[in-house]
Order: structure tokens, then sequence, then C-alpha cells
């Protein structure tokens, strides 16, 4: 009874105990994936549990800045080890590895969210740091950090709507009244309307 104790124990110890290696960066990709030297192989690997704003083919507001505490991060790092979680599975769907990203021993991937360079996302399971992610992005979100800040989302443009929005009542007011000179007066609005956006 007591070795079948220490059986299961051993078993569900083994099952919480990540695997850590240590690898040499090898390049920058964007705010949450980067190429590393793993055992004398390029290998790209995108950073587990989080999210950045995009800044590789889609520039999303603070993409460029995630995507430069990432590589500032890990061009200056001393040493840089990876950890691969026994709870995800060790790559993605484009055959990326997953893995949490520690920088002289520091989490990366909490250091983003620390600065609300980054949100908690796809956790697929029980991983062993997502609740000190989470602690970190509710402080991001409480300070208003980055992509949690008032102006992550561009302003409205309210003259360019306004005109928009005059020159369709305008153009539908046309078609439903005098036929007479319709489609020359439909012209002129449209040459007022591209006068009034260039403005």
């Amino acid at each position: 009874m007591l070795l079948l104790g220490i059986m299961m124990l051993s078993c569900t110890i083994s099952s919480f105990a990540n695997t850590r290696v240590s690898v040499e960066f090898a390049q920058c990709t964007d705010g949450d994936t980067a190429h590393f030297i793993i055992a004398g192989k390029d290998t790209t690997v995108r950073f587990l549990a989080v999210d950045t704003p995009e800044y590789t083919k889609e520039k999303e507001p603070y993409g460029k800045e995630a995507s430069e505490f990432t590589c500032q991060m890990l061009q200056n790092a001393k040493v840089i080890e990876l950890e691969y979680d026994d709870g995800s599975d060790k790559r993605d769907k484009y055959g990326r590895d997953l893995a949490w990203v520690f920088v002289d021993g520091e989490l990366l991937q909490q250091k983003l969210v620390a600065q609300g360079l980054a949100e908690v996302a796809y956790i697929y399971g029980e991983y062993a740091y997502t609740e000190e992610l989470y602690r970190a992005q509710e402080t991001a979100q409480k300070q208003k950090l980055h992509i949690w800040s008032e102006d992550e989302k561009e302003p409205y443009d309210w003259i360019t709507l306004l005109t928009i929005g005059i020159g369709m009542t305008v153009i539908v007011f046309l078609y439903l009244g005098n036929g007479k000179g319709k489609k020359r007066k439909i012209n002129k609005v449209k040459k007022v309307m591209r006068q009034m956006a260039e403005r």
C-alpha cells in the first residue's frame, strides 16, 4: 500500500515537472515569437499563453512597442531558457515550438503582460504560470498601460463621417426626387464630397 502511494505521488510530481533548456538567441520575429538555436537548429518559438499586437504583416497599435521590447530583452540577455509545459502541446498548428521564455531568470511573458504589451490568451489547459500572468494583466488593466489605455482605439474621424452622411442623404434625396439632371447633380455632390474629405 505504501509503495502504491509513493508511485502515485511520483506520477503526480512528474506530470507537473516541466522541461527547461538553455538556448541561444537567433533573431526576433515580433512581440510573441522569436527564433532560437535549439540543439544546433534554428527553431521558431511562439511564446506560450500570451498574444501581442501584430507587427509583421499587419501593423496594430502597440505592435511596434511589443516587438521592440521583446527584441531588446532577448538581445541583452545573458541567459535564455525555454520551458516546455507538460500541460500544453509542444508545437502549434504552424509547427512552432510553444514554450515559456525565461530571460536571465525572469519570465518574458509576465514582463510583456505587466507592461500592457500582451494579453493572456490561448489557454487550453492547466499551464504552470497562468496565475502570475492574470495577476500581471489585472494590474496593467487598472493602470491602463498600452493596449489597455484609452487611446488604444483610434478615434473616429467625425468630419469624414459627417461628410459621408450628408453626401449619402443628398444622393438618396436626388434619386427619389426629380429625374431632371440627376446624373449631373450626383456627380457634383460627389465632387464636393471629395473636396471636403481632402481638406
